[in-house]
């Protein structure tokens, strides 16, 4: 029985790297933004909008604790999902975290890219979403640090660039 939990910022590669990992390992993949919009028929953004940060890291939390009881998983969090509750002490409890861990300037760079998805980086941009990313990352990675595992996730451009930390993750974990 296997329970590995990638954690780390926005865009540092946790469903990307999570899905072709799971599939090397012959685990599960679940992405759990997308695993508690299946179960709420509604986006991420919406429970956000409609219940509050509160309410929706009290859903985060539920349902974290759901699929934790899945065997043979691995689990992509969101990028707050580590910093509420007892949620690391708990995802160490019950298997193997692993930080992605990239910098401020390619965070942003990634960000950039798919900003207009992701309902908090809606009109930020150069300083200004910089400026936001590094205090998030700033607060959040206390929490982050707390990993079995804290993996440099710095470059992934391509898909060789993937392939590469997979390979390096294999060995690891």
């Amino acid at each position: 029985m296997k329970r590995i939990f990638l954690i780390g910022y926005m865009g540092a590669g946790k469903t990307t790297i999570g899905k072709v990992l799971s599939k090397r390992l012959g685990l599960s993949f679940i992405d759990l933004d997308c695993y508690i919009e299946g179960r709420y028929h509604k986006t991420v953004g919406q429970l956000f909008a409609e219940k509050g940060e509160e309410s929706f890291r009290d859903i985060e939390r539920r349902m974290l604790h759901e699929v934790a009881l899945f065997e043979d998983v691995l689990v992509s969090t969101g990028g707050g999902a580590p910093c509420f509750f007892d949620n690391m002490e708990f995802m160490n409890g019950c298997g193997t975290t692993v930080y992605l861990q990239a910098s401020v300037e390619e965070l942003v760079k990634r960000l950039e890219l798919c900003k207009h998805t992701r309902p908090v980086l809606k009109g930020r941009s150069g300083d200004e979403l910089k400026a936001f990313v590094a205090d998030s990352l700033e607060k959040r990675n206390p929490c982050y640090e707390k990993a079995s595992v804290i993996f440099d996730a710095e470059v992934m451009l391509t898909d060789a660039d993937v392939e590469a930390i997979v390979a390096a993750l294999e060995k690891v974990l």
